[in-house]
């Protein structure tokens, strides 16, 4: 199969994957209304289906990185989309609990292995794996329209229609699939194993700059859209404006990261888009009226050039334990700033949200420092850009 088609396919497979990731809070509203939850129980819903997703996420890694597991990937994707299908047509608790958690589980199967194929299939381009990471980007933006569209019309007795999307995204990823195995079936040469050792020093420096990054993009997240309203007076509306904003930058700088990293290696994009976003925060944090706008776009672009690219380097800083370093990158330390969260939050009721945003200013500089201490990696199987054939003396010597 073509890489553009595979890549296409999988990245519209991941969009439908991780529209659930999105939709467990689109339904909370409906949770509320519909079944006189508490806000404490209904966010209790999000916190656990989000972390026992990022949690369970590099344990699936472990497990695929023992014996690759292509079919993990339609079979996590129903699994994800079964879970939160079915949390609607019950009234228990514990049973809308359990359902939301066995979708949860689906989303972190998927993602390692699917992290791993995509790989593959992209043939070591950069591009491709943005567009890969792209699609799943859309379909947690898309959740709340999806939710709105069936559960708002029908309310939550129509949640089994959510199945959709997940019967979907696993019918497109059988090709790819297909594909893979008849390529290697005719392919005479053994399959190619990573020779080189695994690099953790490294992959720790990138995942607590993977951590930095979470916790600045799930903060703002969480409280742009209040902040942008009281900087700019305006009203609901200025600030669903400004969450957009942030949503679709990331769009823009997902594709853009593997374009640029592309023409240049992935270190020093990603360094660079950290110290941009230095400065894209600071100027969210402190300029008022409605040039807050820009900067909130800068940020959103500095944030998600990294993403795919920060994926890529930690399969290549751990070549042996690729289905591992997905799972951490995609997962674990994601979950990091929704834990952190709150304490923005706290911050700002016994301050103000200004005070409370500024330490997020910090953090991508952080992460820009950790990157400056690390190097470009050697994708497994391909040569180093800088290696420079020995000439016969030196063969001789």
């Amino acid at each position: 199969m073509a890489k553009n088609r595979a890549i296409t396919l999988l990245s519209v497979g991941h969009a439908c994957v991780d529209v659930y990731q999105g939709a467990v809070a689109a339904l909370v509203p409906f949770f509320v209304a519909e079944r006189a939850y508490t806000y404490a129980a209904a966010s209790g819903i999000v916190l656990a289906a989000s972390l026992l997703s990022s949690v369970v996420q590099p344990l699936f890694g472990v497990v695929t990185d023992r014996r690759a597991m292509p079919w993990l990937l339609p079979v996590s994707t129903v699994v994800g989309g079964l879970g939160i299908a079915l949390s609607g047509l019950s009234g228990s608790y514990a049973l809308t609990l359990a359902f939301v958690a066995v979708g949860g589980i689906g989303v972190a199967a998927y993602h390692p292995e699917s992290a791993r194929v995509a790989r593959i299939a992209s043939k070591g381009s950069n591009t491709a794996m943005g567009w890969f990471s792209l699609g799943g980007n859309l379909g947690f933006a898309f959740a709340p329209v999806m939710i709105a569209v069936v559960v708002g019309t029908g309310g939550l007795r129509l949640s089994l229609v959510l199945i959709f999307p997940a019967l979907i995204g696993s019918a497109l990823c059988l090709p790819v699939l297909r594909g893979m195995e008849r390529t290697a079936a005719t392919s005479s040469a053994p399959a190619p194993t990573p020779s080189e050792r695994d690099d953790w020093p490294s992959f720790r420096k990138l995942a607590l700059a993977v951590v930095c990054r979470s916790i600045v993009f799930v903060g703002l997240s969480t409280f742009v859209s209040f902040y942008v309203r009281a900087r700019t007076g305006g009203g609901l509306a200025a600030g669903t404006a400004a969450l957009f904003v942030l949503y679709l930058g990331g769009a823009v700088g997902t594709v853009l990261g593997g374009k640029l990293a592309d023409r240049w290696d992935r270190v020093t994009v990603v360094r660079w888009s950290y110290l941009l976003t230095v400065f894209a925060v600071a100027g969210l944090v402190f300029v008022p009226g409605p040039a807050i706008y820009p900067f909130v776009a800068l940020t959103s672009a500095g944030l998600y050039i990294p993403f795919s690219l920060q994926v890529t380097l930690g399969q290549d800083y751990l070549p042996n334990r690729v289905g591992t370093a997905s799972g951490i990158t995609l997962g674990l330390t994601i979950s990091v700033g929704g834990l952190l969260s709150p304490l923005i939050g706290r911050l700002a009721d016994a301050t103000s949200l200004q005070t409370a945003l500024m330490p997020l200013i910090a953090l991508p500089a952080l992460a820009w420092l950790l990157f400056r201490t690390l190097a470009e990696p050697v994708a497994p199987g391909r040569p180093a850009a800088t290696t420079v054939s020995p000439t016969p003396e030196e063969v001789k010597s």
